[in-house]
Formats: C-alpha cells, sequence, structure tokens
C-alpha cells in the first residue's frame, strides 16, 4: 500500500483545452449568425403595404431611405446621391440592371423620385420596391413583410 503526502491529494489541476474548444465554437456560432441577419431588416422603417407581393432574390443591391430622408446602400448611409450613383454603378451592372428599392412611407416623393433618378443614372433599369402585405382579415394569418414586383 503506497502513502501519498497530503499534498499530492488535494492537488488540483484545470484542464483549459475543453473550455477553449467551448469558446471557439460559440464564436463561430456567432459568426456565422450574424452572416444571417438580413439586409433587409437592418434598417428598421415603415413600408406601405400592397395587396400582391412576392419575394425577390437576397442577392440584388438595396437602396433604402429612412423617415429622416438619409439614403443608405445596404446598410451604409451615403453621403449624397452621387456618391450612391458611384458606389452602385457595379453592383447594377451585375445584377443584370435590378435594384431593391426601399423607403419609408413618411419620406417625401420628392426625395423618392430624386432617389430613383440617381439609381437610374447608376444603372437601375428595374426597381423591386419592398412593401409589407396588406393587413390581413381576422379570419387569415398575416403576412409578413416581403418586397413587391418589379417595376420597369
Amino acid at each position: 500500500m503506497s502513502h501519498r503526502s497530503r499534498r499530492e491529494i488535494d492537488a488540483v489541476t484545470f484542464d483549459f483545452a475543453p473550455m477553449v474548444d467551448v469558446v471557439l465554437l460559440l464564436v463561430i456560432f456567432f459568426m456565422l449568425a450574424s452572416n444571417l441577419v438580413s439586409q433587409d431588416r437592418a434598417l428598421p422603417l415603415d413600408l406601405p403595404s400592397a395587396s400582391k407581393t412576392q419575394r425577390t432574390p437576397p442577392r440584388l443591391p438595396t437602396v433604402s431611405i429612412n423617415k429622416a430622408g438619409e439614403v443608405y446602400l445596404a446598410t451604409e448611409k451615403q453621403q449624397d446621391l452621387a456618391t450612391l450613383e458611384a458606389k452602385l454603378k457595379p453592383l447594377t451592372q451585375a445584377s443584370g440592371g435590378l435594384v431593391r428599392f426601399r423607403a419609408d412611407r413618411a419620406v417625401s416623393y420628392g426625395r423618392v423620385i430624386a432617389v430613383m433618378d440617381s439609381i437610374k443614372k447608376a444603372g437601375g433599369q428595374r426597381l423591386a420596391a419592398a412593401t409589407q402585405g396588406d393587413p390581413a382579415p381576422a379570419s387569415t394569418p398575416a403576412r409578413g413583410n416581403s418586397t413587391g414586383g418589379t417595376a420597369p
């Protein structure tokens, strides 16, 4: 029978390898989850309603106007419309001229037209206007946000 000293019995070691594995898995999870955030939901806008809606492909260039009239390309705020045109031009060529357009319902009509004109100057030939589905009657379930069809 071997006799161990009290120090050998009480010595506790802590292995960091499993903790490092868990931390790396969490980092990977959050990196993937952050990439899955939809750009449509990145800017909170009060979109107008439409009775007919359809989904558009997720990889379209997206131009948005918030309630204050600020213009965004994806989630990046644009300083002026000339900057928007310069940054949007290569994206419209890659998408075949189709651009997703989102505008808050409180934005003035003149501002919407000015931004649409800039999109056209950048090579945007068709717009996919983002809308909310019509408020559904009480007997049918409500539809979520979606984007409308394309306009010439």
